[in-house]
């Protein structure tokens, strides 16, 4: 997504430097576990937690190397010395990816959440303040029978509820972590590892996987996104729809510098709703990938 339409918050989450923090969550937390069992030595980990990760290092690494989560472990041991040996000790680069993109998902569900009830606050305050201003209902865009806004509005607050259920629900479904090793399998990783880490990032343990933790989690989540923007645009389309001049019962906010035209002073277009019935086909082109 483009900087002007990405949120700082989100774009936060998803910056290389993000990302590559929390592989070294992951890995750190596996070498703890490891400790606990004795397989690493205790007094190892505080040079090991000393350790950094420098984005364009792992870039410089990965472009030699063509593997990404290779590149990133020999450039955390870089900044640890002798103490990296320990480093990736059972692990597969799924433990690491999978675990780690579950936290990424589940924070910016977090974001996204607080918006969207946000979202419901504000149509339930104006479905309660217009719960007796009439207005002509229309289907098909032809007048039909009265109504109040108060009574369109509450049809909105209803979906953006399911909608934020379903988001919960599949938040819960993808927030999921394994440390399995090569295959699923734990031949070589004892499960104490992967609920020691599970347990630190807050996630829940994916109860089986092969290398990668099962696709269907992040379809649902993603789907679930796909719905909420759905429900969105059809607000934003009704937006626009009482804003055309011939209509004009609702507006968007207009600030006191805002230009709606280059050329034409009098325009006060529903940019807004414009951009979120954009966005919400993004959403829905994700969901079919």
């Amino acid at each position: 997504m483009i900087p002007r339409y990405t949120p700082p918050e989100i774009a936060s989450i998803f910056s290389d430097e993000s990302r590559l923090q929390r592989w070294l969550d992951v890995e750190l937390l596996a070498c703890e576990a490891w400790a606990e069992l004795g397989r690493i030595p205790r007094d190892a980990l505080p040079e090991l937690r000393r350790a950094t990760v420098d984005p364009d290092r792992v870039a410089q690494l990965e472009a030699e190397q063509g593997h990404d989560l290779a590149a990133f472990v020999n450039a955390v041991q870089e900044t640890v010395g002798d103490a990296g040996r320990y480093l990736h000790l059972g692990l597969t680069s799924s433990d690491i990816v999978d675990t780690a993109l579950a936290t990424q998902l589940r924070d910016a569900a977090a974001v996204i959440q607080a918006d969207a009830a946000s979202l419901e606050a504000a149509l339930v305050e104006q479905a309660e303040r217009h719960r007796l201003t009439v207005m002509m209902g229309r289907t098909h865009g032809v007048h039909a029978e009265p109504l109040t806004l108060g009574v369109k509005l509450a049809n909105f607050v209803d979906e953006v509820r399911r909608a934020r259920a379903r988001l919960h629900a599949a938040t819960e479904e993808v927030a999921v972590g394994q440390v399995s090793g090569t295959v699923g399998t734990h031949a070589g990783l004892p499960p104490e590892i992967e609920e020691h880490v599970c347990r630190g990032l807050n996630l829940g343990v994916a109860p089986v996987t092969t290398q990668v933790i099962a696709r269907d989690r992040h379809a649902a989540f993603v789907n679930a996104l796909a719905l909420l923007a759905a429900v969105l645009e059809r607000l934003a389309t009704t937006v626009r729809l009482l804003q055309i001049t011939e209509v004009d019962e609702v507006e968007e906010p207009f600030s006191a510098k805002q230009k709606g035209s280059s050329a034409m002073p009098h325009k006060r277009n529903p940019i807004l709703s414009e951009r979120i019935c954009g966005l919400a086909r993004v959403v829905r082109g994700a969901a079919v990938t």
